[in-house]
């Protein structure tokens, strides 16, 4: 890779980080802990529904099972390309369906662009040069983007058949990781990291980047995006319910509205079942800061229908309060002690000792009822933190 355009991604990293330490700087703060690492504390006053921050990641990719599945997002952003109309005929099998309010979809089909190159989408042209800008250029297949035997492609493979109980974020995320980050090491391990290590280093080696293609480097980087990966969601149909939901009509026509919403949710159900948002998986340099919690005081959402991620207050924060956030679904929370901890402990690697927990110590170590049903998993399966409806 250049030398040039090594220097222009380090920019572009260090930009959005100086951005970031701008936003919060009269907001919060990251402090070292004795056994925990970082967290984020508080240096105002939070009212429960404010916004802490709204922050844009490091890097992000979408799922493999996005392109099977059909689900269509822009390939920097994330942000979903079908509009509300499209994604609800879809999703619930029904070709002729129309939506009422249409106007409420903010999807606008006019401005999406495709690479000249290898036509992957983007929802602006605004998307489209920044990932030529920050990675596209590099990971551009051109003609190549549908033949089986380059490398890339067949990393990809690899990485959809080897690791689909593990760990579900695109392979992309860690090629696109590769041209953005010089050091961070967090333990290891995977069995089949080696065949994917070969592969990556027969796609896209790089004497610059070295220390990432090493076992060592690789066992990092693969827990390192494992562990501190935040799950993200977007959906044009989810966005389209949520500005009905604020629109001020008739007792009637709402009514109407809403049994009308009310069912598309139960066409889509049986149709699709659970699977209704465009997902993806990013890094984020403030919201990895976030401690977990069983009670949290934070959660992360996506309303802009894009990669922004909005760390929101579900209660109260003081000042010099810590902000966390819950590794951990609803269901999840709602489970024993013993069992929040056995599904913190393999997928995160730590023992909890948030409030909750400690006040729960003498409980019995007793798993939950629903413990068989998806024990171990959480939103993402095993390595992301909770996926977050938009």
């Amino acid at each position: 890779m250049p030398k040039s355009l090594t220097n222009k991604l380090s920019g572009d990293v260090q930009l959005i980080i100086n951005n970031i330490m701008v936003m919060v700087k009269f907001r919060c703060r990251v402090m070292t802990l004795c056994f925990q690492g970082k967290g984020l504390f508080a240096k105002k006053l939070f009212k429960k529904g404010d916004t802490i921050f709204i922050e844009q990641p490091l890097v992000c990719a979408q799922f493999l099972w996005n392109a099977l599945y059909k689900y269509r997002a822009c390939d920097y952003c994330l942000r979903a390309l079908e509009t509300a109309e499209e994604n609800a005929r879809r999703l619930c099998g029904l070709p002729g369906l129309s939506l009422p309010y249409p106007e409420l979809c903010k999807v606008r089909p006019e401005l999406h662009q495709a690479c000249p190159h290898c036509q992957v989408m983007y929802c602006s042209s605004e998307c489209k040069r920044a990932a030529w800008e920050q990675y596209h250029r590099v990971l551009c297949l051109g003609p190549s983007r549908e033949d089986p035997d380059h490398p890339i492609n067949k990393l990809q493979d690899a990485w959809r058949l080897e690791m689909t109980d593990h760990f579900h974020t695109g392979a992309i995320t860690f090629l696109s990781f590769l041209y953005f980050f010089n050091a961070f090491h967090f333990l290891s391990p995977q069995g089949q990291l080696a065949l994917l290590r070969n592969l990556l280093t027969t796609a896209l080696y790089d004497d610059y980047l070295s220390q990432w293609f090493t076992p060592e480097g690789f066992r990092s980087l693969f827990a390192l995006v494992g562990t501190n990966g935040q799950g993200i969601g977007t959906s044009s149909l989810s966005q389209w319910v949520h500005a009905c939901d604020a629109l001020e009509l008739p007792h009637q026509q709402r009514e109407q509205l809403d049994a009308f919403i009310d069912q598309l949710y139960k066409d889509i159900d049986k149709e699709t079942g659970d699977f209704l948002n465009c997902e993806g998986s990013g890094l984020y340099l403030l919201q990895s800061s976030c401690n977990h919690s069983c009670v949290p005081n934070a959660e992360a959402s996506f309303p802009d229908n894009n990669f922004l991620l909005h760390l929101s207050a579900l209660s109260d924060i003081r000042p010099g309060e810590e902000i966390c956030i819950s590794y951990l679904d609803c269901c999840q929370r709602d489970r024993s002690r013993h069992s929040r901890h056995k599904i913190l402990r393999e997928n995160y690697l730590f023992v909890c000792s948030c409030q909750k927990c400690m006040s729960q110590m003498d409980d019995a170590d007793v798993t939950s009822e629903d413990e068989d049903e998806g024990e171990g998993e959480t939103e993402g399966d095993d390595m992301e933190d909770e996926m977050t409806d938009v």
